[in-house]
């Protein structure tokens, strides 16, 4: 059997069942540009020194459209999909062997956090707040609780206890194609398990989101004439947003580190940070946020020594 007739079998019948949509989508586009490269070699013919010539060239002169190497996150998902496609094809007797664990993985190096400094965040509340499009209070509500995009756009009203002042995560919304090959919204459980919580809203927000939810139809949060809005559409909308103010251009996600640098300085712990934010463990945040953390101790220890 070829390599790429045992990877369409492998994503339909072992993926597709047992994995979250956007998992599924994911895969798949991975699969994509595996198959275009090993798609015709046997699958016993796939050796650790093929494999691991496949990576380099991934690496080097993987991208197409530019002839650039791809970046290593990609490359690290291309080949978690061939280990995974491979162990699976071991276990069930399709392959001879299993070696796609000697494949060497490219060095990951962490990005580095962006977000916004108080005078920015203060600017893009003040135009959200007093501006004239409601859909973008979501903006603000992502600074003040760190939702991910696809958790805040997903958000319904049924999610909010205004009593209580809090907010459940129970579902989160990404876009992909849908079996007809259409551009379809999907909402499903969240990230991960650990993406599952509860939010307490800060009180500033409780009258603001009242009398939002007053003039909202929709039973979604964040809406656009009743209707639920598209992740790229409100990224583009943000986009324009930092530009009309000025501000040097970040990705959505800068909110939700927004949220976690200012959790940080106002004395927060971290195992508290880590539940809201919904990391697997602490050490995820301290990892993440650990130059913000550094700070703050540095600037409690200044402030104790002008003390003494």
């Amino acid at each position: 059997m070829t390599y790429g007739a045992w990877l369409n079998e492998w994503l339909e019948n072992y993926v597709k069942p047992t994995s979250k949509r956007r998992t599924y989508d994911r895969y798949r586009q991975l699969a994509a540009e595996i198959l275009r490269r090993l798609g015709d070699v046997e699958i016993n013919d796939l050796s650790p020194l093929l494999l691991q010539r496949y990576v380099t060239d991934l690496l080097e002169t993987g991208n197409r459209k530019t002839g650039k190497g791809l970046s290593p996150n990609t490359v690290t998902g291309v080949i978690s999909v061939i280990q995974s496609s491979l162990r699976t094809a071991f276990a069930v007797g399709v392959a001879d062997e299993y070696t796609a664990d000697k494949i060497k993985r490219p060095k990951i190096t962490e990005k580095q956090i962006e977000c916004f400094s108080i005078p920015e965040q203060k600017a893009i509340e003040q135009a959200v707040l007093n501006g004239k499009k409601p859909k973008l209070l979501g903006i603000v509500l992502s600074l003040y609780t760190g939702l991910r995009i696809g958790e805040l756009l997903a958000l319904e009203w049924s999610d909010l206890d205004l009593t209580e002042q809090s907010l459940t995560v129970s579902k989160s919304c990404h876009y992909g194609k849908d079996a007809k090959g259409r551009y379809t919204r999907f909402v499903e459980l969240p990230k991960t398990a650990y993406s599952e919580r509860v939010i307490p809203i800060p009180k500033q927000l409780l009258p603001i989101l009242k009398q939002h939810k007053k003039n909202n139809p929709s039973k979604y949060v964040v809406s656009d004439r009743g209707k639920p809005v598209a992740i790229r559409s409100y990224q583009r909308s943000f986009e324009l947003l930092q530009k009309k103010l000025n501000i040097p251009h970040r990705g959505f996600h800068a909110l939700r580190h927004t949220f976690a640098t200012r959790a940080i300085e106002c004395g927060m712990d971290v195992k508290t940070l880590s539940e809201i934010l919904g990391h697997k463990n602490p050490m995820i945040t301290l990892n993440r946020y650990a130059h913000s953390l550094l700070k703050h101790k540095t600037e409690m220890m200044n402030r104790i020594g002008k003390l003494l």
